[in-house]
C-alpha cells in the first residue's frame, strides 16, 4: 500500500475530521507537521488540492 493510500485513508485522520478537539484528532494535526510521509503525500497531489487541504487543516507547510 502506498503513503498515498494510507493518508488518505488514515484513521486518525478520520478521527480529526469527526473530533477536531480530541485527543487522538489534536494529536493528528500535530503530527503532520513533521510526518515524512503525510509530506510525500500532501506533495503529490494537485495544487487544487492542495490548497483545500491547507484550508480546511489550516496548513501552512510546504507553500512553494
Amino acid at each position: 500500500m502506498s503513503k498515498q493510500a494510507k493518508c488518505a485513508n488514515c484513521k486518525l485522520r478520520a478521527k480529526f475530521e469527526t473530533q477536531p478537539s480530541s485527543l487522538l484528532g489534536r494529536f493528528w494535526r500535530w503530527h503532520i507537521n513533521f510526518c515524512p510521509g503525510w509530506k510525500a503525500y500532501f506533495l503529490s497531489l494537485s495544487e487544487e488540492e492542495k490548497a483545500e487541504l491547507r484550508q480546511k487543516y489550516n496548513f501552512t507547510k510546504y507553500n512553494g
